[in-house]
């Protein structure tokens, strides 16, 4: 019987691709294409697949966040689950955290042999996991986890913050150790993580979500813009009217300002 699928991506060229690639291996019906998450999640409920082809980079809606969505869903009685197979163009980093978590990936431009694998290894998931169409008993786990190490933490799980983030540079999603980042700044609703090496973006929506990933004893949000890592801060040098500003160990060697609020902790951390 052919797996049911659907394909979900930004990027027509590349739906066309993934589709003539399924079809030359066989044993797939593709029901249905999207071209961002908001299609992704209305087609999902309306097919109920066994496997969705899900793009990791989409304007508005990427691909975690539709299974987040998703997943609240599932948690409030929907149905379950299809597999989900990533398209991306992770570095090998990321990469591995797909293998560790068990959730397979295609990486772009498609190979035919990679895609036929990776039907394969669904293929043999719904044959142990139950009927069509259902997802195998520790899928929702396995994205659980893998949501978790994205930067995408469940609310009803608290525990200690992971040691990597994902910060996203260009076209690549990179695995970062919080030892290495210098700061993160707001604006317009984008935050901007720099370290010493380059500077990406987060995929958090505020700094309080970001705070909620990082180490409390490393990071202190010394302005209401800005979250500083105080291993990295360079200088402390006094300004106007009894307030501070911090020179950060970054290539710009970046000067972010105190807030009043905030100045009796800075003298507390370095006894001024």
């Amino acid at each position: 019987m052919a797996i049911s699928a659907l394909i979900i991506d930004d990027e027509q060229l590349a739906r066309e691709e993934l589709k003539y690639l399924l079809d030359s291996v066989g044993g797939v019906d593709v029901v249905a294409e999207g071209a961002n998450g908001i299609e992704a999640v209305d087609l999902i409920e309306e097919h109920h697949p066994d496997l969705v082809f899900l793009d990791v980079q989409m304007p508005g809606q990427d691909g975690f966040a539709v299974i987040q969505r998703l997943m609240e869903r599932n948690r409030a009685g929907a149905a379950a689950l299809p597999h989900f197979v990533f398209a991306t163009a992770y570095d090998q980093y990321a990469v591995r955290a797909f293998d560790v978590n068990a959730v397979d990936y295609l990486l772009k431009p498609f190979d035919r042999a990679r895609v036929f694998e990776a039907v394969e290894r669904v293929r043999a998931r719904l044959a142990t996991g139950g009927s069509p169409g259902a997802a195998a008993p520790d899928a929702q786990s396995q994205l659980d986890r893998l949501l978790r190490l994205l930067d995408r933490p469940q609310g009803a799980e608290q525990g200690r913050p992971p040691a990597k983030l994902i910060v996203q540079a260009q076209s690549r999603l990179l695995l970062v150790d919080q030892a290495e980042i210098c700061f993160a700044a707001i604006d317009e609703g984008v935050i901007r993580v720099v370290t010493r090496a380059f500077e990406g973006q987060s995929k958090c929506r505020t700094l309080e979500e970001l705070m909620e990933l990082l180490d409390p004893a490393r990071f202190w949000r010394a302005h209401r813009g800005f979250v500083v890592n105080i291993d990295q801060i360079r200088e402390v040098m006094p300004w106007f009217k009894s307030s501070y500003q911090l020179r950060m160990n970054d290539r710009q060697q970046t000067e972010i300002p105190v807030s009043r609020a905030q100045t009796k902790r800075l003298r507390e951390l370095f006894n001024l």
